[in-house]
C-alpha cells in the first residue's frame, strides 16, 4: 500500500530524548516498510526513517533555535499534505484535530490515531464538527470520554523487538522514567521507596512549567544516594537504566492513555508495579508482567513480591504483545477497512459480521470495531468479538 504518516513537529522521528508519540511513529513507519509497504513520512527535517521523508521543516520545533513560530510549520505540513493527498492510498495522521478540515475536504481515505488524553473541554465538539472521521484509540480506556466518536479500534503500541535487550538479574533499585509533573507520580514513587526501605533513581527532564513543582516536592528529598535524580536519558542510557531496576514505579494519577514506559521496562524483562489508573488493566498481566496496585500501602507489598515474577515471562508477555510489527499489522488491516470506502461515508458504520462476513454486514451502531488477537492488537473495547484478518482484507 501507498501510505502516508503525518507526524507531530514539535520532534524529531524519532525524537532525540523525550517524545512518545514522535518515537511511536519512527517505529510504526519503519514497520511498514519492513512489511513492504510504500511510506512517505511528513515530519521535521531532522528525522532519520527507512520511509521516504518530506522535511517541512529544517528541525524539530522544541529543540530548534531560533525557535520557529509553530503556526506557520504546522501551517506548511497541512499544505505539503495537501498536494500530495492523492498519490496515496490511506493517510495516517498523528496531529490531534490539525488536519481534520482539510483531509475531511480532498476526499482521501484517512484515519487519525489519537495519542493524548480525551476528556479536556471542547473535545467532543470536535467529534460533532467531523462525524465521518475515523480514530483509533492506544488504549480502550482512552476513548470513554469520547464514545460517539467513530472508533475503527484500539491499537496498542509496540516497540522494535531488539531495541532493548532482556536482563535477567534481579535489579539493586526502584526506576522512575517519565516527566516530572503531579500527575505522573515521582513524589509518590519517592514515598513508595523510602517505605519499601529501596533506593530511587528517577530519569526524567524538569519541564518548563513544572519547575514549582519539582521545586516544593522533589528537589528536597533527591539526596543524590538513596534517591537520585540521572536526568533525560536517550535509549542507549534507558537500556541500562532499566536493567538494573528491580522494578519500574508508575503511580500516576491521571487517565493515561497507553504508558510506553510500561512495555519498555518489559522489553528488559523489568517488573512494573503500577497505580490502577487509564490503560494500566490492558497493559500488564497483574501476577506475571507486574503488579496493579490500588495505594502506596499496596505498592510497598508488591516490592516485596517483585522477586517471584519471573523476568523471562515478562520478555516473552513483550514479545508476544508489544512489538512493532504486531502494531504495523494491525494498523495495515485498518487501512484496508478505510480503503474499502465503507468507514468514511458518514452515516452509521456497519460492524463485520463474523458469520457473514463482508457479504452480510450488520448495522448495529455508529462504532466500527475491530480485533486480532489478545489484549495487544487491535481491540474492540470490552466484550468484542475476534474476526481473523481474511474476514475484512481478505488476505493474511
Amino acid at each position: 500500500m501507498r501510505i502516508a504518516q503525518i507526524a507531530p513537529l514539535a520532534e524529531s522521528v524519532p525524537p532525540k530524548l523525550y517524545g512518545g508519540t514522535e518515537r511511536v511513529v519512527a517505529w510504526l513507519v519503519d514497520a511498514l516498510v519492513g512489511l513492504g509497504h510504500q511510506v512517505t513520512l511528513f515530519a521535521s527535517g531532522d528525522s532519520h526513517t527507512k520511509a521516504e521523508l518530506v522535511p517541512v521543516c529544517q528541525r524539530a520545533l522544541r529543540l530548534a533555535r531560533p525557535r520557529p513560530d509553530p503556526t506557520a510549520a504546522q501551517t506548511a505540513l497541512l499544505e505539503a499534505v495537501a498536494q500530495r493527498a492523492n498519490e496515496f492510498d490511506v493517510i495516517h495522521a498523528h496531529i490531534d484535530w490539525l488536519h481534520l478540515p482539510i483531509l475531511h475536504r480532498t476526499g482521501a481515505p484517512f484515519l487519525t490515531t489519537l495519542h493524548g488524553r480525551l476528556d479536556l473541554p471542547g473535545l467532543s465538539r470536535m467529534i460533532e464538527l467531523f462525524p465521518g472521521a475515523p480514530y483509533v484509540s492506544i488504549s480502550d480506556n482512552q476513548r470513554s470520554p469520547l464514545a460517539a466518536a467513530k472508533w475503527l479500534g484500539t491499537v496498542h503500541h509496540g516497540m522494535p523487538e531488539k531495541l532493548l535487550r532482556p536482563s535477567f538479574g534481579s535489579g539493586q533499585y526502584l526506576a522512575f522514567l517519565g516527566r516530572l509533573t503531579h500527575e505522573k507520580g515521582a513524589h509518590v514513587a519517592i514515598r513508595i521507596a523510602q517505605a519499601a526501605g529501596m533506593p530511587l533513581r528517577i530519569a526524567a527532564k524538569v519541564p518548563r512549567d513544572q519547575r514549582s513543582y519539582f521545586k516544593e516536592h522533589l528537589e528536597p528529598l533527591i539526596d543524590g544516594k538513596n534517591i537520585q535524580l540521572v536526568g533525560e536519558v536517550d535509549d542507549k542510557r534507558k537500556q541500562g537504566f532499566l536493567d538494573g531496576a528491580a522494578a519500574l514505579l508508575f503511580p500516576i494519577d491521571w487517565p493515561e492513555p497507553f504508558g510506553l514506559v510500561m512495555i519498555e521496562a518489559m522489553a528488559c524483562g523489568t517488573p512494573v508495579i503500577a497505580f490502577r489508573a487509564g490503560s494500566v488493566p490492558e497493559v500488564i498481566d497483574d501476577g506475571v508482567t507486574g503488579f496493579i496496585v490500588d495505594s502506596e500501602e499496596e505498592a510497598v507489598r508488591a516490592i516485596s513480591l517483585v522477586g517471584k515474577l519471573k523476568r523471562r515471562e515478562i520478555r516473552k508477555t513483550f514479545e508476544r504483545r508489544f512489538t512493532a510489527q504486531r502494531m504495523a499489522e494491525d494498523y495495515v488491516q485498518l487501512y484496508r477497512r478505510v480503503t474499502s470506502k465503507l468507514v468514511l461515508a458518514e452515516k452509521p458504520i456497519a460492524p463485520i459480521d463474523i458469520d457473514a462476513g463482508l457479504n452480510g454486514p450488520r448495522v448495529t451502531s455508529q462504532v466500527l470495531e475491530i480485533q486480532t488477537n489478545e489484549k495487544s492488537s487491535v481491540n474492540d473495547g470490552p466484550g468484542g468479538k475476534r474476526p481473523a484478518p481474511e474476514d475484512f482484507t481478505g488476505a493474511k
